[in-house]
């Protein structure tokens, strides 16, 4: 019943949220972190979520990426890729090196400047693309080359994860063959997942494929035509679980997974029979994923990640000056190398580059799993060097809906130009 009560308490969350947006004309994104912060700190939630509310947004993030991959066309997004590497690695450079060396100068430990940078590497694309998408700006190429990077950057910052964490903890030596299995979890799981895309969902033009017994009569729209087509977003959600579970397996975020399965999906797998209303049909099924995605299911995400910034009046006092360091070097750091590399490694215009860095400034998932592992699993990070990172991954969560909702009148302006 308890945990009732707290997820009755999160989607009252959502409503305010929904309102106080739509006076500030700010995306809910942003309130829905602040009640989260609000609630943890009043008491109405507990600082430590219990299994289920954290598994329910666990569950929202997956419908979330899910339900934008679905949005976006693959081609834009395989070209995306070509296009995104610099973007990447400077991306995730730039903001490792300047909390490393902050880190170094403020402790003076090695082993906390490695995880302290390692912290402040990864985007957390699921809070900028729902930023972009409250905006109406998902459909952008910059929001294309905010994923795409994002990707790559989660792939870096696993093989980061794998091999630094073991160094500062003292738990052991990265071996070349550790490595080596990172590369290949990386090369099967996409070839996996383009194997599917390509071979397996489609009807026609699969090749080789089609020959193969039962397999190669089978297609992802049998399943989409299956009682009509009642049971059409049952399947695709199915689909989005499923694709997280194998990306989870494979050591990715199960949004990651999410993702590339809403991308796969094409709108001639919802074409049923002869109807006359398979378009509407096709859009039904996108409304509801996004109703489920954005307005009940996906939003536990983003309150209980509010929730984890809990305030010590005297600790607050304390380090606000190494995190108004922190936090101002990393949005300088990262807008920076973000738009010059989208500028001058993948072409795209100074509108679109500075959104993209603008777009790179969350800090979610893996900053938490680090913060985690550093501070309560190996006790590298002290409880000071702790609220620094926990107070530079909530203003700098703050600081997307913000900046990209500043931002969107001048990009719309130059997108009317073009």
């Amino acid at each position: 019943m308890h945990d009732l009560i707290q997820l009755s308490l999160i989607w009252c969350c959502v409503y305010l949220s929904a309102l106080a947006a739509n006076k500030t004309k700010l995306t809910p994104v942003l309130f829905f972190l602040a009640f989260g912060s609000l609630m943890v700190n009043i008491g109405l939630m507990p600082e430590q979520s219990s299994e289920f509310i954290i598994n329910l947004g666990e569950l929202g993030i997956i419908v979330i990426m899910f339900a934008l991959g679905f949005e976006e066309n693959p081609n834009n997004f395989v070209s995306g890729i070509k296009k995104a590497w610099g973007i990447a690695f400077f991306g995730a450079l730039a903001p490792f090196a300047t909390a490393y060396f902050i880190a170094d100068y403020l402790w003076s430990d090695t082993n906390i400047s490695i995880l302290f940078g390692l912290t402040m590497t990864a985007t957390a694309v699921s809070l900028t693309m729902v930023s972009l998408k409250s905006e109406g700006l998902n459909g952008s190429p910059a929001a294309t080359g905010i994923m795409t990077s994002a990707v790559l950057d989660d792939i870096a910052s696993l093989a980061m994860l794998a091999i630094l964490v073991p160094l500062a903890s003292g738990n052991g030596d990265v071996s070349v063959a550790s490595v080596a299995l990172i590369a290949a979890k990386v090369v099967i799981f996409f070839a996996l997942i383009s194997f599917i895309g390509i071979w397996i969902f489609p009807k026609s033009e699969r090749g080789w494929f089609s020959k193969i017994p039962v397999l190669g009569r089978f297609s992802f729209g049998d399943l989409m035509n299956f009682g009509h087509g009642e049971y059409a977003t049952l399947t695709v959600l199915l689909l989005a679980v499923l694709a997280g579970l194998l990306a989870h397996e494979f050591g990715f975020h199960p949004a990651i997974g999410a993702y590339m399965a809403g991308l796969i999906l094409r709108e001639e797998y919802f074409l049923l029979g002869d109807s006359k209303n398979n378009n509407d049909f096709f859009k039904e099924t996108a409304r509801i994923v996004d109703n489920v995605a954005y307005t009940w299911l996906g939003p536990v995400f983003f309150v209980v990640l509010g929730s984890k910034l809990v305030f010590d009046g005297a600790m607050f006092i304390s380090v606000l000056p190494q995190t108004v360091l922190l936090t101002v070097s990393i949005i300088i750091a990262q807008i920076t190398s973000a738009a010059l590399a989208a500028r001058y490694t993948a072409g795209f215009n100074n509108a679109d580059s500075l959104l993209i860095g603008l777009g790179m400034l969350g800090r979610a998932e893996l900053a938490f799993v680090v913060m985690d592992i550093a501070y309560t699993e190996h006790h590298i990070f002290t409880t000071e060097v702790f609220y620094i990172l926990m107070f530079t991954a909530f203003w700098l969560n703050a600081a997307v809906p913000l900046s990209i909702r500043h931002w969107k009148k001048y990009f719309m302006s130059n997108e009317i130009k073009r």
